[in-house]
């Protein structure tokens, strides 16, 4: 099975604005952006969506979230900014690989 486009961005496949990574996750800028800032937030372990996590990742979650924030006062938008979550694609997700949208700097 071919990897997606986030596996190929963590494996460094693909080019991308890396902003900061650990052994769980990969945080990049959005190579299509909706807002002034618009970053990406992807668990290195390859997993669809949202609905394929149970409880044993919760720590998983809180990790993404805790680099959001920390990557909102990076780029100086701590004072308001969105996460989000697409689900399916019937919820929006455009790429079958779990991530957390950063979006700020209106």
């Amino acid at each position: 099975m071919e990897q997606c486009v986030f596996c190929k961005i963590v494996n460094k496949e693909i080019p991308s604005e890396i902003i900061y990574e650990n052994d769980k996750i990969c945080v990049f800028k959005d190579i299509n952006p909706k807002a002034p800032v618009h970053i990406l937030i992807v668990p290195k372990k390859h997993t669809e969506s949202l609905n394929e996590l149970d409880e044993r990742e919760k720590d998983l979650l809180g990790e993404m979230v805790l680099a959001a924030k920390k990557t909102a006062k990076d780029f100086g938008i701590s004072d308001g900014y969105k996460l989000l979550f697409n689900v399916g694609k019937k919820g929006g997700q455009i790429v079958e690989h779990l991530h957390l949208h950063l979006l700020g700097g209106w």
